[in-house]
Formats: structure tokens, sequence, C-alpha cells
């Protein structure tokens, strides 16, 4: 697979991210770091998301209508894909800034 299918790859579930992370491990190039670095954050965050969402809707139920924002987390998803598969090292809107320069272990 090239770089740019790894990028897809990657921000299609944890497993993706694996499979990306590894098979191009090698044969890096900016590109696919980026997205790796772009679509573990946005699973980071997911993660942390759903946490305190399951917290609140156990705490307040009433207040279980705020995981309609969880398809946020989708659709940067989609943008990430988008734009993997321009070949773009474009940013993720709200998060991506915060995870251009994090991960080191990628690369």
């Amino acid at each position: 697979m090239n770089n740019k299918t790894l990028s897809v790859i990657s921000y299609i579930t944890p497993i993706g991210w694996i499979i990306a992370y590894v098979a191009g491990k090698d044969r890096a190039d900016s590109l696919l770091k980026y997205h790796l670095r772009q679509s573990l954050g946005i699973m980071i965050v997911s993660i942390i998301f759903n946490i305190i969402m399951r917290i609140l809707a156990a705490v307040a139920p009433v207040l279980s209508f705020l995981g309609i924002v969880g398809l946020l987390i989708l659709i940067f998803c989609i943008l990430g894909i988008i734009n993997a598969a321009n070949g773009a090292e474009r940013p993720i809107p709200l998060l991506g800034k915060m995870f251009e320069d994090k991960f080191d272990f990628i690369g």
C-alpha cells in the first residue's frame, strides 16, 4: 500500500490506525506521519468525550442529548479522510492544530 492509502486507513478505527502505523513505519513520508498524528488525536478526544458523556448520562440523564455532539467527531474523521485522499496536510477543524506537533513517537 502507498502512503496515501495508509493515511486514509489511519482514520478508520483504532485497528486501521495500527495497520497504517505498522505498515508505513519504515517508509513513512510527511503525509502519512501528519495524518497518523491527526487521527490518533481524534481517537483520543473521542475516547475522552465518550467517558465524559457516560458519566454525565449516569449523573443527569437529561443531559444525554449532548451525545449528538459525538457526530462532530465522525465528521472530523470524514474530513481527515478527504484531506488524506487529496494528499493535503490540512488540520482537522477545532482540534487539528493541537496534534500537529504531538506524538513524537510517530516520527
